[in-house]
């Protein structure tokens, strides 16, 4: 199969403009090479849903172990995500994310428990209440940065009480969070990654004396999972590797949640249509969370490594190469989910979204994310009504990152609803 010299010829997959604005990107990959190899980099994209599905579960081929072909490519390999070693406290060493089967299975086992649809329906008052508590913040106003003061705190402090961490350590989870979506934007100049870095041992060294503790006194919490948990009844995980996970839950706990919860409150004031829809018929919230995901992709995009010569849509794809599963594009194939850009909460199969991966590494946390998005959606309607952007405030755009996507700010209007105030 060649490759169409249109996709050559334009800015390349990493430029920030496409990547604050890939659709049309994306869209012309799908129709005319859906496994691409850019040229440059010699990297192959791979876009429609059939491909990415067929990769996602396919862990044999498509190795998740990328951090070292990322940071052994050469400097026609771009961009790499992954951080300096040595700037580092500890090195990162392959845990869930990064690594395969058997590995991959045993560290995740490590913290299945705390993410079991049976303990994220026990967590659900509790999002409630911080739900509630949040908006009491703001309700009183006309207008907030709904990112900044709803969708990030909400997200952030569930995860950060799953991992034990007092309430006023909340600014410094965020503010890690910032740190490591540098790392991972692939758009950092220099002093950019060397703050990166240096957030990130900030991180570790915090979380270095919480193991101690919970070493000495354990707790119901993650933490005094993870510090007494073995592999496979071998041995205790090394200190790298319980930072490695503790990394993963909380970029993945909170930021592509907010992420979600952000895109879906600017769907529906640019869809007012849906926005009533959602109104009148609570049922439909569910099936709003899912098409928000389907449309959102938070996750928009994951590297792999072809462990094997093979061949993916007539493509032949060599052992070494490096590859990006495109979730967000394969979520708007057409093939799948007929005038795909179109945001439709009753669309009957959006819940066939890849926002959450596929196969075995499908992600830990999506059932307390779509919990945490279910209760931001039922509480916002709830409280709030006419909602509008705010004119006033710069417009929100979509940071530039290579794998995740989101708004940098929401700022809107609203009007209080007439109720009695809550708090948590």
């Amino acid at each position: 199969m060649s490759t169409p010299s249109v996709i050559e010829s334009e800015p390349g997959p990493f430029d920030p403009d496409v990547l604050a604005d890939p659709w049309d990107y994306y869209r012309r990959l799908r129709e005319q090479a859906p496994v691409h190899r850019d040229a440059h980099t010699g990297i192959y994209f791979i876009s429609s849903y059939r491909a990415v599905s067929e990769a996602a579960r396919d862990w044999e081929t498509f190795s998740n172990r990328f951090g070292v072909a990322l940071n052994s490519g050469g400097a026609d390999r771009e961009p790499s995500n992954t951080p300096d070693a040595e700037a580092q406290r500890h090195p990162p060493v392959d845990t869930m994310l990064t690594a395969d089967p058997p590995e991959q299975r045993r560290f995740r086992k490590l913290v299945n428990k705390a993410f079991t649809v049976r303990r994220v329906e026990g967590l659900s008052e509790r999002v409630h209440g911080i739900a509630h508590a949040l908006i009491d913040g703001f309700v009183a106003d006309d207008k907030v940065d709904l990112l900044a003061r709803f969708a990030q705190p909400l997200p952030l402090t569930v995860i950060a009480e799953q991992l034990g961490a007092p309430h006023e350590d909340l600014h410094l989870f965020r503010r890690w969070t910032d740190g490591f979506l540098l790392q991972l934007s692939g758009t950092a100049d220099e002093a950019g990654r060397r703050e990166a870095q240096r957030l990130i041992s900030e991180f570790q060294e915090y979380f270095e004396r919480r193991l101690e503790e919970r070493r000495a006194a354990p707790r119901d919490d993650i933490l005094s999972d993870i510090v007494h948990a073995t592999v496979e009844d071998e041995r205790s995980l090394s200190v790298a590797e319980m930072l490695s996970i503790l990394q993963q839950l909380l970029v993945a706990g909170n930021e592509t949640t907010a992420s979600a919860i952000t895109e879906g409150v600017w769907l529906l004031i640019r869809n007012p249509d849906q926005l009533e829809l959602a109104r009148r018929d609570p049922t439909l919230l569910p099936n709003l969370v899912e098409e928000v995901l389907r449309v959102a992709t938070p996750t928009a995009n994951m590297w792999r490594v072809c462990k094997r010569d093979c061949k993916l849509e007539g493509v032949e794809i060599p052992a070494g190469a490096l590859c990006m599963l495109r979730f967000a594009a394969a979520d708007r194939d057409p093939a799948v989910f007929p005038d795909p850009d179109r945001f439709d909460i009753t669309r009957e199969n959006a819940g066939e979204h890849l926002a959450f991966g596929l196969g075995i590494h499908f992600c830990l946390g999506a059932a307390l994310a779509r919990k945490e998005m279910l209760t931001a959606f039922e509480t916002l309607l709830e409280r709030l009504e006419g909602f509008s952007f705010d004119d006033t405030a710069p417009a929100p755009r979509h940071r530039p990152n290579v794998l995740l996507w989101g708004f940098d700010s929401l700022p809107i209007r609203f009007r209080a609803r007439n109720e009695a105030r809550r708090t948590a």
